[in-house]
């Protein structure tokens, strides 16, 4: 790895989604401070800038000296439209992906969506519309285990400008969730429209559709996340990307194994504890214990693992190549070209 650094790191941007990854797990337990401050680099939060520039890097990674753990759908987004990133590790933590409809509703299995009416977030303001995304590959995915297609069905376009006017109605309060208050009435369109009946069925994921489907006692379909086949599997959370901006792992290599290292240790520190992991993982969440096992399994801090695992990659190259079928993309991409094959994902032995 050719090292072409010409002055001090000072600053590391970081930022992850709301999801099992060991970088969230790090951040939490305040090693990935401990271990740039050791080095007087300050670490800052992306999602926590006031600047909506800085903010919008957690989609379009234009920050430079940036790292993000998270779903792969932004991170390919940005990297077919030109953004000069690279692949420092994958990992895949199954989740539940539901299609569900509402219990009184007649379908009961995959074969019955033919010709029926299926919600897809669309949201309009979006730098990558990755809902919409992930919906349609959920979708597709689960439609192929019985031999139909997409154009099978009548797709519906959930809006999320009347839900987004109403949010904006509510009262500001300080919240130190993840998100902070505004995930508290995510506006999540498609719940309404298959509530209302406007559609007959939708797509959901994580510990988010666990907790809908319960609540409004909706009938899942299926649940094409624990499909056997990977590739049926993979979608923006299978697997995750951890990605850096290009020139930052050229110029600070050696802070760019920190980084993995700091994933990696996170990752073994959750695989022996598993009660206080699922309560870190359910504030990354911003859910509870019940519905993080309900979504990702009573061995959820065993799934924490980043690598550059084969059946990882060919699922990200399936994935990346639906993006760019379905117009997500401006370009297709070649995803081994996007690793960063110089990086060291072996784990420490304790």
């Amino acid at each position: 790895m050719t090292t072409l650094q010409t002055q001090p790191l000072n600053t590391l941007w970081y930022t992850r989604c709301p999801v099992p990854t060991g970088l969230g797990i790090s951040i939490q337990k305040g090693w990935f401070k401990e271990k740039f401050n050791e080095q007087q680099i300050e670490i800052k939060s992306i999602r926590e800038s006031n600047s909506k520039d800085i903010r919008n890097s957690h989609f379009n990674h234009t920050l430079a000296n940036s790292v993000r753990h998270g779903g792969s759908i932004p991170a390919i987004w940005a990297y077919a439209s030109g953004q000069k990133t690279k692949v420092i590790g994958l990992s895949w933590a199954d989740e539940v992906q539901l299609l569900l409809t509402r219990y009184d509703s007649n379908i009961k299995t995959v074969a019955d969506l033919k010709d029926k009416r299926f919600g897809i977030p669309s949201n309009q303001d979006a730098i990558i519309d990755f809902s919409r995304a992930q919906a349609i590959r959920g979708l597709e995915n689960a439609l192929k285990t019985v031999n139909l297609k997409v154009t099978d069905l009548e797709l519906v376009d959930c809006l999320r400008a009347d839900i987004l006017a109403a949010q904006q109605q509510q009262p500001e309060e300080n919240d130190s969730s993840f998100y902070g208050n505004r995930n508290k009435i995510n506006a999540s369109a498609e719940i309404v429209a298959l509530i209302k009946g406007d559609v007959d069925a939708i797509f959901l994921k994580g510990a988010h559709a666990a907790q809908i489907a319960h609540d409004f006692a909706l009938h899942t379909i299926i649940d094409i996340g624990s499909h056997p086949d990977p590739i049926l599997r993979s979608n923006n959370g299978t697997p995750r990307t951890l990605t850096v901006d290009e020139d930052f792992l050229t110029q600070y290599p050696e802070q760019a194994q920190a980084i993995v290292d700091a994933v990696l240790q996170a990752e073994q520190w959750a695989h022996a504890h598993a009660d206080e992991t699922h309560r870190y993982l359910a504030k990354e969440c911003n859910s509870s214990e019940q519905w993080v096992h309900a979504a990702y399994g009573a061995d959820a801090h065993l799934k924490l693992n980043t690598n550059f695992d084969e059946t990882s990659i060919i699922a990200l190259q399936d994935l990346s190549d639906f993006l760019y079928r379905w117009n997500f993309i401006p370009a297709q991409i070649n995803v081994r070209k996007w690793l960063a094959q110089d990086i060291s994902i072996q784990a420490q032995v304790a």
